[in-house]
């Protein structure tokens, strides 16, 4: 196989497909991102499998991978991402990326998306001053959810929801962007452990090659989410948590939040897949359910924890 060192992504005006490239938007581990026309003049989203771990382009932007003992994890990754494009572009929904095609091309896959203009969640927390208005982050989530819960009804979970990954549109509806199952599939099809994943927004199953996933893994990231909304910082990382207790931090966040929104964020970032809440559903209208003004931070954590409690009992006894 050859060897290359080129590196950098494909070309302004080259043609691809029935697109032509206009530059590149953003390049990740897994992949890169380019922004296109199409013959209509359509701006979309053309996302690009490229492992730079162990593949480049060459001379001719063909992909080729830089060793040997690459081939075969380069091989399923590329399967795991185009089974990944196929079943995304059955899925209309106004709170998921818009998947219009998917082709082979250069030995390597890609995946055609509707462009979104806005930014990312993380940009708006940022503006925010690090927290959201709580009707606001409520009306945001539902949102987010109802994408999400159609997402699962296909058989597919995210496994990379992070606020970097949930895009604000210029009217303020959220989509949810760039999926992380095809990448987490194809380590785990290899027996690896998974190393492409965000700690603070990663459930401890997410980080373990043998452990059972499914839609209480993309619960507990969203829970991360909601919580990196108010105000208390970034979540911290499952492997620094106690076993059977809510995150500290969370008290901090009660002159701001009803206790109800508190408890959710709790349940739904518990250490135990099975204290979470038991579907996307149930999270769904406890966003949408009334809720009770502030609480007093005295004992918040105790009763945060409350939802915990029985687990972490049973784990001592």
């Amino acid at each position: 196989m050859t060897q290359t060192k080129q590196t950098t992504g494909l070309p302004a005006g080259h043609r691809l497909d029935a697109y032509t490239i206009v530059r590149e938007l953003s390049q990740g581990g897994f992949s890169r991102v380019y922004l296109a026309l199409d013959d209509a003049d359509r701006k979309l989203a053309i996302k690009e499998y490229l492992p730079g771990s162990m593949a480049r382009h060459n001379a001719d932007l063909q992909v080729e991978v830089i060793s040997e003992l690459d081939a075969e994890p380069f091989r399923v990754g590329k399967k795991c991402f185009f089974e990944e494009a196929r079943v995304l572009a059955d899925i209309q929904h106004p709170n998921v990326v818009r998947v219009r095609n998917f082709f082979a091309a250069n030995q390597t896959v890609y995946m055609v998306m509707d462009y979104t203009e806005g930014r990312p969640l993380s940009r708006e927390i940022e503006l925010a001053g690090g927290a959201l208005e709580e009707a606001r982050l409520r009306r945001l989530f539902v949102e987010l959810v109802g994408g999400l819960r159609e997402v699962h009804s296909r058989r597919l979970l995210h496994l990379d929801l992070k606020p970097a990954n949930i895009y604000l549109r210029r009217n303020g509806s959220p989509v949810l962007l760039d999926f992380g199952a095809a990448r987490q599939n194809a380590q785990r099809q290899q027996g690896q452990a998974v190393s492409m994943y965000t700690p603070a927004f990663a459930p401890p199953e997410q980080t373990r090659a043998d452990a059972r996933l499914g839609p209480w893994t993309d619960i507990y990231s969203l829970g991360a989410c909601l919580y990196a909304c108010l105000g208390i910082g970034a979540p911290p990382p499952a492997k620094q948590r106690e076993p059977g207790a809510a995150p500290p931090a969370l008290a901090e966040a009660a002159a701001r939040y009803s206790l109800e929104l508190l408890a959710l964020v709790s349940r739904s970032m518990a250490l135990d897949p099975e204290q979470r809440p038991g579907s996307l559903l149930e999270v769904q209208k406890a966003l949408q359910a009334p809720f009770s003004p502030p609480a007093k931070p005295d004992g918040l954590l105790q009763k945060l924890g409350g939802w915990l409690r029985p687990e972490r009992v049973k784990e001592r006894g």
